[in-house]
C-alpha cells in the first residue's frame, strides 16, 4: 500500500497466500476469492467516489475525499482489530465475518448514501467556510464507510493468520499483493465501462457487496481452517526464515523504523498520485473513464513491482541495503515521472501520433491515448512503489511487527496525503515544487552514508535543478501573438485568461474547456435577457455558474433586479475581473444588486434560503468532472423548490458539446420535473449553437399581452442595446419546440439521475471523438422538432391574436430555413461569391416571413459592402429588400444615399 489507492488489498491480498495441503483445487479457489474481493474493493471506490462528487460538487474533491477515507479506515481497523485477531483461535471465521460485514454495510449503503449525501450537502452548507467545508468533506465519508473500510484493514491479519506458508518465503506479501491487484483492476475498469452503465451506482454497489458476501461464503468452504502455523503469533512460531528475513533484525528499535518508513512512503506515495492526477486532468479529457484509466495503470504497477520483488528481490538480498536502493530508485522514478508531467502536452501529442488519433479520432484510440499517459506518468513510479512496499511490509513483520500494524503504518500515511498534498499544499506552492519535495521526501530516508553513491546524489540534482530551472507545470495555450493575461492553480482545477492577437480574452479550466470569451458577450447578454423577457414581471433571479460574469451582469444592468450568481470555483470568480471590469475584486464600484457567492450551485438549491422569479443555469460541459449531477431529475427538483409562486427557469446547454443522444436524455430528465417545458434557440449560431430548456410559469393569452407590454417598455433601455430583442418575435421566436414535440424527442432515452448517471457515462465519447459537427447536429435537431403557437400560447382569445400566432408560425418556419440555409453555405472572403451563394434563398425568406429579420440583415450589410465597388447590383439588392420589407427604414435611406453619390452607411440605431 505504499502508494496504491486500493482499498481491496485489505479484503483480498492474502487470499492467494493459501497452500493448503488438503486439497488440489484449493490453491485456485483461494484465488478466485482474492480476485473477486479486489474486484469488489475497487468497484466500491469508483461507485463511492461518484457519489460523494454528487454532494461534494466536484468529483477531485470525491477523489480526495474517499482516498481519505478509505485509508483511515483500513488503518484504523488494522490497528484496533489486528491484535484480537491474532489471538483468536479462529482466524477464518474472523475472516468471513469481515467479508459478510463489508458485503452487507455496502449493501445497507446503496440505500443510505442518497439521504445521508443529501444531509452532508445541508450541513456543509451553501456558503460554508473553507475550514468548514473541508472538514465535513473528509469527516463525511470517514464516519459513513468506516464500517466497511475498517472491517476491510483487518481482514489481512484475518485471512495472514489462515494462511499455513505465509512465514515462509514473503509469499503472500508480494506475490499475492501482485495477484490481489489484477481483480482490483478488472473492479476498476468493469464499473466504469459496464457496470455504472449498464446497472446505476446503487446496482453495481450491490453487485460488489454481492461479490464480497460470496467471498465470505467462499472461505469458509474453501480455505483451510486451521492453519499449522501462527502468522501473527510471534517470530518464535514462524516458519525457517528465508535469507532475507534471517539477516533482519531482531524485535526493537528496528521494528519502528520500518513502520515509520511504512508510514512516510504511504504519505509521500498517494501525494504522488494525488499531484499527478491533478496535472494530467489539464492534458487529459477529464472525463469520468480519465480517473478510471489511471487508477487500472496505477494498480498494475504497483501489482508488477509486488510480483518482481516476489520473483527475484525476496530471496539473498540485505534487506536494508535493499531498501536504501529501493528508495533511491522510487525517487528517480518519480523524478521521471515529473519530468513526463512537466511535458505533459508533447507527450499527449507524441501518444495520439503513436496511435493514429490525430489522422481517424474515435473513443477507442482516445482512451488508448489516455492510457499511454498514465503509463508515461505512473508506470516507473508505481513499479518500484509496489516492490517498496512489499518488501518493507516483510522486513517490517521479520522485526515482530504483524501484517496489521505495517498495513496500519502505510494507511495511515495515506490517509493524510489526500489533506496534506490535494488541499493544502498544491494551491499553495503547484504541482511542480510538491512532486520536487516529494522525490525529495523518498531521499532524506536514506542515511548519509548512502549520499556519496550515485544513485541518491543524481536525483537529488535533478530535483534541485527542477526547482530552481524548471517552468512551472502549467499547460496554457498562448496562441501566437497573444498573452497570458491570469493563471491560478486551484486545489480542484487550474482557471487561465488567454488573450489572443486580436484582444479576445477566453477563460480556460484546466486549459481544455472554454467557458467563455469576451467575443460572445452578445450570446451570454441573451441568456440572461431571453429568460427574463419570459417572465412577465421578475425582481430576482439567480444565475447557476458565472463564467465570464457577462451573463449575470448583464442582468444587473436592470437595476430594479436583485441579481445572485453561485460559481464552484474561487478560481473563475477571481478572473471574472478579466471580462467584467466591475466584477473585479479591487472594484468598489461593483453595483449593489449584483451578489457573487462561492458555492456549489447543487448545495445552493438545496440550502434555506430565498425563492426567486426566474433561475438560470449556465453552460456545463456535460463531459467534464461533476457535471453530469447538474443535469439530472433530483437537481431540476431541487431547482423547481427554489422557484417563487410562476417562476420560471431556464436551462442552457452547449450542442456544440452536446451529441442528441446525450441530450434526449436531459430533456427527459427535465420534463419529468417540468413536463409543460419548451426549448429555445439563444442565438443562431451555428458552430456554437446554444439551447435553452424553459420552465415557463404559464401560457395563457393574458400573461402573454403582459409580456408584450413589458417588452415594449424595455425595448429602448441601454441595457438590451445591440441585444437583438427589437420585437415580440425576436424574442418569442427563438423558441423551437414545445413540451409535446420534447417529449417525442425524448421518450426513448433513458432517464438521467443521480443514479443512473447517464450523461457523465455517454457525453465523453463526443467530447473523445466528435462525430459530427455542431451545425449538422444544429440542423437534424431542428428536423426532429416540430411546434405550433398554441401548443406554447394556448388557443388564440381573438382574431388579432390569432394574426399574430400565424405569423410567429412564418417566422419559425423562416428560422429554422434560415438555419439549414447557413449550414449549407461555404464560407468565402470574396463578396459576389458568398452573396451568389445566400441572396435569393435570404429574400424568399423575408418574402415568407417580413418580420425575420436575421435575413434581412445580413443582405443589408452584403448590399452597402458592395456599393463600394458596384452600385448597380447594390442597388439592384437595396431594391429587393424594400419590395420584400416595406416597413424596415433602412434599404430607403441606403438608396437615398446612393442617389445623393453618397457610399451608403447603415442609418443610427
Amino acid at each position: 500500500m505504499n502508494s496504491l489507492s486500493d482499498p481491496a488489498l485489505a479484503t483480498g491480498i492474502a487470499a492467494n497466500a493459501v497452500r493448503p495441503d488438503r486439497t488440489v483445487g484449493t490453491p485456485a479457489a483461494a484465488a478466485l476469492l482474492m480476485g473477486l474481493s479486489g474486484f469488489a474493493g475497487l468497484g466500491y471506490q469508483i461507485v463511492w467516489t461518484q457519489q460523494f462528487g454528487t454532494w461534494l460538487g466536484h468529483e477531485i474533491v470525491a477523489i480526495l475525499a474517499v482516498l481519505a477515507a478509505f485509508f483511515g479506515g483500513l488503518a484504523l481497523g488494522a490497528y484496533a482489530l489486528g491484535r484480537r485477531i491474532a489471538d483468536s483461535a479462529r482466524p477464518l471465521r474472523w475472516y468471513a465475518a469481515l467479508e459478510a460485514a463489508i458485503g452487507l454495510w455496502a449493501f445497507a449503503l446503496s440505500f443510505l448514501l442518497a439521504p445521508a449525501g443529501s444531509l452532508l450537502a445541508v450541513l456543509i452548507g451553501a456558503q460554508p467556510a473553507a475550514g468548514w467545508h473541508w472538514t465535513v468533506a473528509f469527516l463525511g465519508p470517514f464516519v459513513l464507510l468506516l464500517p466497511a473500510t475498517a472491517a476491510m484493514g483487518a481482514t489481512l491479519p484475518a485471512i495472514e493468520r489462515v494462511s499455513d506458508r505465509l512465514q515462509r518465503d514473503g509469499f503472500a506479501i508480494g506475490g499475492l499483493y501482485a495477484a490481489n491487484t489484477l481483480g482490483a483492476v478488472a473492479g476498476v475498469l468493469a464499473s466504469a465501462f459496464v457496470l455504472v452503465p449498464w446497472l446505476g451506482l446503487t446496482g453495481s454497489a450491490q453487485v460488489c457487496a454481492a461479490l464480497s458476501l460470496m467471498c465470505a461464503g467462499g472461505a469458509l468452504i474453501l480455505l483451510p481452517r486451521r492453519p499449522r502455523t501462527s502468522a501473527l503469533a510471534g517470530p518464535a512460531k514462524a516458519a525457517t526464515p528465508t535469507p532475507a528475513l534471517a539477516r533482519a533484525p531482531a524485535i526493537g528499535p528496528q521494528r519502528s523504523r520500518w513502520l515509520a518508513w511504512l508510514a512516510i512512503t504511504g504519505l509521500l506515495g498517494i501525494g504522488y498520485e494525488v499531484v499527478a492526477v491533478r496535472v494530467l486532468s489539464q492534458v487529459a479529457e477529464n472525463t469520468i473513464y480519465t480517473f478510471a484509466l489511471l487508477l487500472a495503470v496505477y494498480l498494475l504497477g504497483t501489482a508488477a513491482g509486488a510480483a518482481a520483488y516476489q520473483r527475484w528481490l525476496v530471496r539473498g538480498s540485505d534487506p536494508v541495503r535493499l531498501s536504501h536502493q529501493l528508495l533511491a530508485a522510487l525517487a528517480a522514478a518519480c523524478l521521471l515521472g515529473t519530468l513526463m508531467l512537466w511535458s505533459g502536452t508533447t507527450a499527449r501529442d507524441f501518444a495520439q501520433g503513436l496511435l493514429g488519433a490525430r489522422l481517424e479520432p474515435s473513443f477507442a484510440t482516445a482512451i488508448a491515448t489516455e492510457a499511454a499517459l498514465a503509463v508515461m506518468a505512473f508506470a516507473l513510479p508505481t513499479v518500484v512503489m509496489g516492490a517498496l512496499f512489499s518488501h518493507l511490509c516483510v522486513q517490517a513483520k521479520a522485526a515482530g511487527s504483524g501484517l496489521g500494524a505495517a498495513l496500519a503504518a502505510n494507511t495511515l500515511g495515506a490517509a493524510l496525503a489526500p489533506v496534506l498534498f490535494g488541499v493544502l499544499l498544491l494551491p499553495a506552492l503547484g504541482p511542480k515544487t510538491v512532486l520536487a519535495l516529494i522525490v525529495l521526501g523518498y531521499l532524506a530516508l536514506l542515511p548519509w552514508e548512502t549520499w556519496r553513491r550515485p544513485t541518491t546524489w543524481l536525483p537529488t540534482l535533478g530535483a534541485a535543478a527542477l526547482l530552481a530551472f524548471g517552468g512551472p507545470i502549467a499547460f496554457v495555450d498562448v496562441p501566437q501573438g497573444g498573452r497570458l493575461l491570469s493563471y491560478r492553480d486551484g486545489v480542484t482545477a487550474a482557471v487561465s485568461v488567454v488573450e489572443d492577437a486580436q484582444g479576445v480574452a477566453r477563460l480556460h479550466i484546466d486549459n481544455r474547456q472554454q467557458e467563455g470569451s469576451s467575443a460572445t458577450r452578445l450570446s451570454d447578454a441573451r441568456q440572461a435577457w431571453l429568460p427574463l423577457l419570459l417572465h412577465p414581471a421578475p425582481k430576482s433571479v439567480l444565475f447557476l455558474g458565472l463564467g465570464t460574469g457577462t451573463t449575470a451582469a448583464a442582468a444587473s444592468e436592470d437595476r430594479s433586479l436583485v441579481v445572485d450568481a453561485v460559481e464552484l470555483l474561487p478560481e473563475v470568480i477571481a478572473a471574472a475581473g478579466h471580462f467584467v471590469p466591475m466584477l473585479d475584486v479591487r472594484n468598489d464600484e461593483r453595483p449593489g444588486n449584483l451578489r457573487v457567492l462561492a458555492g456549489d450551485a447543487r448545495r445552493y438549491v438545496r440550502a434555506t434560503g430565498p425563492r426567486y422569479d426566474v433561475v438560470i443555469s449556465d453552460l456545463f460541459h456535460p463531459a467534464r468532472s461533476g457535471a453530469g449531477s447538474l443535469y439530472t431529475v433530483e437537481h431540476f427538483a431541487a431547482i423547481r423548490a427554489r422557484l417563487s409562486a410562476g417562476g420560471l427557469f431556464c436551462q442552457w446547454l452547449p450542442l456544440h458539446q452536446l451529441d442528441l443522444d446525450t441530450l434526449r436524455s436531459i430533456v427527459r430528465a427535465f420534463l419529468a420535473v417540468y413536463p409543460a417545458g419548451s426549448a429555445v434557440l439563444a442565438t443562431h449560431s451555428l458552430d456554437t449553437p446554444v439551447l435553452g430548456l424553459i420552465a415557463r410559469p404559464d401560457r395563457n393569452g393574458g400573461a402573454l399581452q403582459a409580456r408584450h407590454a413589458r417588452l415594449a417598455g424595455l425595448a429602448q433601455r441601454p441595457f438590451l442595446t445591440g441585444l437583438n430583442f427589437a420585437d415580440d418575435f425576436a424574442v418569442f421566436g427563438s423558441f423551437i419546440a414545445g413540451p409535446e414535440s420534447l417529449a417525442r424527442f425524448a421518450a426513448k432515452a433513458p432517464l438521467n439521475t443521480d443514479d443512473r448517471p447517464v450523461v457523465v457515462y455517454r457525453a465523453p465519447r463526443i467530447a473523445y471523438a466528435p462525430d459530427s459537427q455542431p451545425r449538422e447536429r444544429l440542423v437534424s435537431l431542428l428536423r426532429e422538432l416540430r411546434l405550433e403557437p398554441a401548443e406554447l400560447l394556448g388557443s388564440p382569445p381573438d382574431a388579432q391574436s390569432e394574426r399574430w400566432q400565424r405569423r410567429l408560425a412564418a417566422y419559425w418556419a423562416a428560422r429554422t430555413r434560415f438555419i439549414e440555409v447557413g449550414a449549407a453555405v461555404r464560407p468565402s472572403a470574396d463578396l459576389p461569391t458568398m452573396l451568389a451563394q445566400v441572396r435569393e434563398p435570404l429574400l424568399e425568406l423575408l418574402r415568407a416571413s417580413p418580420d425575420f429579420r436575421p435575413a434581412y440583415d445580413p443582405l443589408f450589410s452584403m448590399a452597402l459592402a458592395l456599393a463600394r465597388s458596384d452600385v448597380a447590383d447594390a442597388r439592384a439588392l437595396l431594391l429587393a429588400l424594400q419590395a420584400v420589407q416595406p416597413a424596415r427604414p433602412e434599404a430607403g435611406h441606403a438608396l437615398r444615399q446612393l442617389d445623393a453619390g453618397v457610399t451608403p452607411a447603415a442609418p443610427p440605431p
